[in-house]
């Protein structure tokens, strides 16, 4: 049927088919900002790469790795940059790449903490501690890898997505199951890889392993952390037939590196979970029989394995810490006296460290004193000690509402280790090992019917009106 009127012929035809152009204003505009993008991703990958080389070093170089390479970490002498764990340098330079991108500086710190409002509050507490330890002439190292390094590690953790947090994934997974297999190699073989070392000092006769984590109490830790998130979270390793033996596998290190908090804190809650899923299954939970059949296989194989082993002696050096600790509970009660030798104006200010140091020597203290607060106390003084723990808990606050509900029970280990050992109270990098494993094992999971976030489409490929 031939069309008539005034659109009819070649004229009508062009005018049919013809759309207006982009303005040339427009297109360099929408180029630019594909340029932008672009270098904004490579930069991302760029941070993503050296987040990935600071997750690996704060697994596997502890102090002792660094003592025994002839770096004065921990040690008297050498030079300033030999202070700082590698771990905080490869974070730093992440964090300063990540403010290279196209917002600037100034607009992605203020978008960073415009997110995360109450890690003002922690800096801020922290601030105050540096200004105390540069007025009292004390080394101010102490304080950025121990509370500094485990936010640089958090922010730049919560900027990247998801598709670049697999390697670190796999990072973490890999070391920690390293250690542990170079812990039953330790404890079986009697041999250590890296010499233990507190300081200058080498520690000999001592039975529990280290491994790569430098002291067998910060390894307990660390793998009694990775077991509670692979018990709470089962999307960390989704086949149950390699998750329990992974489970089992890491359990079992816990004996070998003979941290009794660690052990007894990671045994109560999986007992105290078991206890709550059997209350459901009498409440009437349903439950399918091959998962039902498989519980039963897998309690009676525990008990067998516990039992052989209990009568072969392996763990009777572990078992024997109960009830022989070697002064260690002398140790704690030393800490609280120590207290009583300061008057107010030293415990509310913080006492001359020199005399510190020479209690700790006539109190049989020497290699630290067993609770984080108190040695916040000794070191930095009460009014100080109350701003880093307030600044704490905002972290700690901000972490856990980006973070799965099971970080819960992490936070609560990590509470309970630092009352009861040196923990964060000197030199290390145990906080920021935490974070690690809750940053990137037990991301919060986006909300079921949620509506995903709208692509915007750029201007240049946007349809003009005739």
């Amino acid at each position: 049927m031939r069309v008539r009127g005034p659109l009819h012929g070649p004229a009508g035809i062009a005018q049919v088919h013809r759309r207006p152009l982009a303005s040339p204003a427009v297109r360099p505009a929408s180029y630019a900002h594909g340029r932008m993008a672009n270098a904004d991703a490579f930069i991302e990958r760029i941070a993503a790469g050296l987040l990935l080389l600071a997750v690996i070093a704060t697994f596997t170089l502890s102090s002792s790795v660094l003592t025994n390479w002839k770096i004065h970490y921990l040690t008297a002498g050498g030079n300033f940059y030999e202070k700082l764990h590698p771990a905080t340098y490869f974070s730093l330079l992440a964090f300063s790449l990540l403010l290279l991108r196209s917002r600037g500086p100034v607009g992605e710190i203020n978008r960073m903490f415009s997110e995360s409002k109450l890690l003002l509050a922690y800096l801020l507490c922290w601030l105050f501690l540096l200004i105390q330890v540069f007025v009292l002439e004390r080394p101010f190292t102490v304080i950025i890898d121990t509370f500094l390094l485990p936010i640089l590690i958090a922010m730049v953790m919560w900027q990247l997505s998801a598709s670049r947090k697999h390697s670190l994934a796999w990072a973490v997974h890999f070391t920690i199951l390293l250690n542990v297999v170079i812990g039953y190699y330790e404890y079986f073989s009697g041999h250590r890889l890296i010499p233990l070392t507190l300081g200058d000092v080498v520690v000999v006769g001592e039975w529990r392993s280290a491994a790569l984590l430098g002291h067998p109490l910060t390894a307990s830790g660390v793998v009694g952390a990775y077991v509670l998130a692979l018990v709470l979270r089962p999307a960390i390793c989704p086949p149950i037939l390699l998750r329990l033996p992974l489970i089992a596998f890491s359990l079992g290190s816990l004996m070998a590196f003979g941290g009794r908090t660690s052990l007894v804190t990671v045994l109560a809650m999986i007992g105290l979970l078991g206890a709550f899923e059997a209350f459901r299954l009498m409440r009437g939970r349903r439950m399918p029989l091959p998962a039902a059949i498989l519980a039963i296989c897998v309690l009676f194989a525990a008990g067998a394995i516990v039992f052989a082993a209990l009568d072969l002696g392996i763990f009777d050096k572990m078992l024997l810490r109960f009830s022989s600790d070697k002064g260690s509970t002398l140790a704690r009660y030393a800490t609280f006296s120590l207290l009583s030798h300061f008057d107010w104006h030293e415990l509310i200010l913080g006492p001359n460290p020199v005399r510190v140091n020479a209690l700790q020597s006539q109190l049989g203290l020497n290699y630290g004193i067993e609770n984080f607060w108190i040695a916040s106390v000794v070191q930095f003084g009460l009014v100080h000690t109350i701003l880093l723990t307030v600044g704490l808990v905002c972290f700690f606050v901000e972490l856990l509402r980006r973070s799965n509900p099971a970080a819960w029970a992490i936070v609560l280990l990590i509470v309970i280790i630092a009352a009861s050992s040196v923990s964060f109270s000197s030199k290390n990098i145990q906080l920021a090992q935490f974070v690690i494993l809750i940053s990137v094992l037990l991301p919060r999971e986006p909300r079921r019917g949620a509506a995903p976030a709208q692509v915007r489409t750029p201007i240049s490929y946007r349809s003009v009106p005739a």
